[in-house]
């Protein structure tokens, strides 16, 4: 009875680990909240010339700071409640995101889910926007970008610890699964990713997936034979 109950201890909990932006749904949400910002007047003049010149490194590869987006972001959002910005944040989701939904990555959570995979979603995205893409998607746990608190409960403008990209996402979704797991050991069986920010998460996967990735991470998924995913919106 011990080493049955020490076996059924150790047993790995088989995880599945999703991207959002890209994979889950069709688009970025950085780029696309802060064009819907602007467009609503939630944005200084600063703030949009700031984020345009970010978003022109980022395409081209040049060296940028992935917190900076997010702090231009919060430099007039975090002048409003906590409670104020994640109505804001949701009412982008409803009207902007919702329609975006990818069918085939609904249907692939729901599939892992039946084969008893741990569905978790890992994203560099705003938690608020994350905490929406995981009643949508129907996953076991989220984890995205958090902004940093004061002792009053009001925003800083500051990120709280590393965005979630590259190697920090690879050791949020492990500390998500230990948490989602109750502490089993895991495994992580598949991958989902569509951006060369996600190489290092999917190469520890038994089974990475490429979504509708671009150049650079199809170059690199055909180099690896990596198999490449066609996920259209619902």
């Amino acid at each position: 009875m011990a080493a049955d109950l020490q076996t059924h201890e150790l047993e790995a909990c088989p995880v599945a680990v999703f991207d959002y932006d890209g994979t889950c749904i069709d688009g970025q949400s950085g780029s696309l909240i802060a064009t819907w910002l602007m467009r609503n007047g939630y944005l200084s003049p600063y703030s949009v010339v700031g984020l345009a010149w970010w978003g022109f490194r980022y395409k081209l590869h040049l060296p940028f700071r992935q917190e900076r987006a997010r702090e231009l972001i919060f430099r007039d959002l975090g002048k409003r409640s906590p409670s104020e910005v994640d109505h804001i944040m949701v009412t982008f989701h409803d009207e902007v995101l919702r329609p975006r939904y990818r069918k085939h990555a609904i249907e692939e959570i729901a599939r892992r889910r039946r084969e008893g995979c741990l569905t978790l979603l890992v994203s560099a995205t705003f938690e608020p926007i994350a905490r929406e893409a995981a009643k949508v998607l129907g996953v076991d746990g989220y984890a995205a970008t958090r902004m940093e608190l004061d002792d009053r409960g009001r925003y800083t403008g500051r990120v709280q610890g590393p965005v979630t990209e590259g190697n920090a996402k690879v050791n949020t979704a492990k500390a998500l699964a230990r948490t989602c797991a109750n502490n089993r050991p895991c495994t992580l069986e598949y991958a989902y990713g569509d951006h060369h920010s996600d190489v290092e998460l999917l190469s520890c996967a038994k089974h990475p997936f490429v979504v509708s990735p671009g150049p650079t991470l199809k170059r690199e998924a055909r180099k690896r034979s990596w198999p490449i995913l066609r996920w259209k919106m619902a």
